[in-house]
């Protein structure tokens, strides 16, 4: 089943956000905080859906942060909680110029 971003921006605001400690300690050696991954699923986009990911559907959303810094976040949803999978910045190497399509697809 395909993720909807307006429900991901209802599951948020109910704050009902859910980061393991691995996720927090990667997000902290990239220097990501929460602010700015709530922020990429309140105003950002689905570029990707993985609805075969297990155990819950996920998808990959691309979020424009201050300074014309782009952020990826993956994020599952239990139709209850957001489950932060993942959030790292677009390498250029890897990623076309709007962030959407990885290089070589």
């Amino acid at each position: 089943m395909a993720l909807c971003i307006d429900d991901l921006r209802r599951q948020c605001t109910n704050n009902a956000i859910i980061m393991t400690a691995h996720v927090i300690k990667r997000c902290r050696e990239r220097n990501i905080d929460s602010d700015s991954i709530i922020h990429v699923i309140m105003n950002g986009e689905i570029i990707r859906q993985y609805e075969d990911d297990k155990p819950f559907p996920s998808c990959l959303l691309l979020g424009m942060l201050m300074k014309d810094k782009y952020l990826h976040v993956v994020v599952a949803s239990d139709n209850i909680h957001l489950h932060i999978i993942t959030a790292y910045y677009p390498n250029e190497d890897e990623w076309e110029p709007d962030f959407k399509t990885r290089k070589g697809c």
